[in-house]
């Protein structure tokens, strides 16, 4: 069969299928050397993890909404209207704590990364004969790959690592669930498996990116979230695994294409300048913002901001990334 790369299939691999073997193959190799790292240079890991991927990746939705003048002019009240209504969400979700407002944003970013698998695999497979087996298969291999490592979380009650803080999630401590959630996970992987063998046995049919893109789903969720028991790895796997695809695909499909007005006409060093350093250095400056009024762990200062203050600037500073996580339902969307 022809396979359904997104760009081509050296870009594809590099950037958006091998971030998740690549990470993995570093938490294997240099285990030790990932702690050292962890203790003494925390903040070198916050610039190129939170600042350089995780934060830079948000911004990137611009380069497919705002910046392009088509789409902007299409969904114009959409895109006006949904950065107000998530600081008002924010706003009166703060007022009731901090603890509601990080809670719910965390299950949120918790089912954007979810749907973010989900919108690669169903761009993988926009080119297959859908049946409705078939479309049932891809669901549950996907879901299954990323809801049984939230539902070991939830369950175990002993992870050493936060979405956002400490608490954030309803914890439902109960061992004796977990053992059968697993002769689940493993069963659904096994009837997929046999699927996609027979398949390929009887109609040489085997869809190369779109199962390279499950597998490591698979494995960067499970070692990132049940295996391993660690912050910075569970950093590293959740934050490169989902911020690089997601700023590959934009700048092949919208930066690298003629659809940004300000981006024609100029040679591709260039574009891929222009996008990194926009994106950092936008990515800097909020993360900066939110080291002065809020976090002050990476940057020692004296502002004292009080909890009038918090409860506006929390949700202000939010807004990028909250409008990110639902403009990304639209993002992915295909027709095909």
């Amino acid at each position: 069969m022809k396979q359904p790369w997104i760009h081509k299939a050296k870009t594809d691999g590099i950037f958006i299928l091998a971030p998740s073997f690549i990470v993995l193959l570093i938490v294997f190799l240099f285990h030790n050397q990932l702690m050292t790292i962890e203790e003494n240079y925390s903040f070198y890991v916050w610039l190129v993890l939170i600042v350089g991927i995780d934060v830079a990746h948000v911004y990137a939705t611009l380069f497919k909404t705002y910046f392009v003048k088509e789409t902007f002019i299409q969904s114009k009240k959409l895109l006006i209207s949904l950065p107000i209504i998530c600081f008002l969400i924010g706003l009166i979700l703060f007022s009731f704590g901090a603890l509601v407002f990080w809670s719910f944003l965390a299950y949120v970013a918790v089912f954007h990364f979810i749907r973010q698998q989900y919108g690669f695999m169903r761009l993988y497979s926009r080119n297959e004969i859908k049946t409705k087996f078939q479309v049932f298969s891809d669901n549950v291999i996907i879901y299954n790959a990323t809801v049984f490592p939230m539902l070991f979380w939830f369950l175990s009650n002993n992870r050493k690592f936060n979405w956002f803080v400490e608490n954030e999630f309803f914890l439902f401590e109960n061992t004796n669930i977990i053992p059968y959630l697993f002769y689940l996970y493993f069963a659904i992987i096994g009837v997929y498996v046999f699927k996609t063998a027979y398949l390929f046995l009887t109609k040489k049919d085997f869809n190369i990116p779109k199962n390279v893109l499950i597998i490591g789903t698979y494995l960067s969720w499970y070692f990132g979230i049940v295996y391993y028991n660690n912050d910075l790895i569970f950093t590293l796997l959740n934050v490169v695994s989902h911020g690089i695809p997601y700023l590959a695909l934009i700048y092949f499909k919208e930066v690298n294409e003629p659809k940004i007005g300000f981006m024609k006409g100029i040679s591709s060093f260039n574009k891929i300048a222009i996008f990194l350093v926009f994106l950092l250095g936008i990515a800097f400056v909020e993360e900066f913002f939110w080291e002065i009024f809020v976090w002050q762990e990476n940057f020692t200062f004296n502002f004292d901001v009080s909890e009038n203050w918090q409860l506006i600037l929390v949700p202000l500073l939010t807004v990028p990334q909250f409008t990110h996580y639902l403009l990304d339902g639209f993002i992915w969307k295909t027709k095909k």
